[in-house]
């Protein structure tokens, strides 16, 4: 594992104010991966910007964790779809 890719948990908690506790909720409801290597914990650099959204909806909005389980899960689905028009989108220009 390549440590400059990673952000103990320790250290992003501290950073924002919030207990371990939650990132392991996270991780248990599968909004986040936490990785662990030897006694230390881990979030890589593409789970900032998630974990980040996560705790705005968590603090910000007051949503729990089972409504935001449910908003990532839409917001996944949109993203899917997105992708899915852009590539009939592109096929269809072949056809004009």
């Amino acid at each position: 594992m390549e440590r400059h890719n990673y952000i103990t948990v320790k250290e992003f908690c501290v950073s924002h104010g919030i207990t371990s506790n939650f990132l392991f909720e996270l991780h248990e409801f599968g909004l986040i991966e936490v990785i662990q290597q030897e006694d230390m914990h881990y979030l890589s650099y593409e789970e900032l910007p998630k974990a980040e959204k996560i705790l705005r909806l968590h603090s910000d909005l007051e949503i729990n964790l089972e409504g935001i389980e449910v908003i990532h899960e839409l917001l996944e689905r949109i993203h899917r779809m997105q992708g899915e028009i852009i590539s009939l989108r592109n096929r269809l220009r072949i056809y004009e």
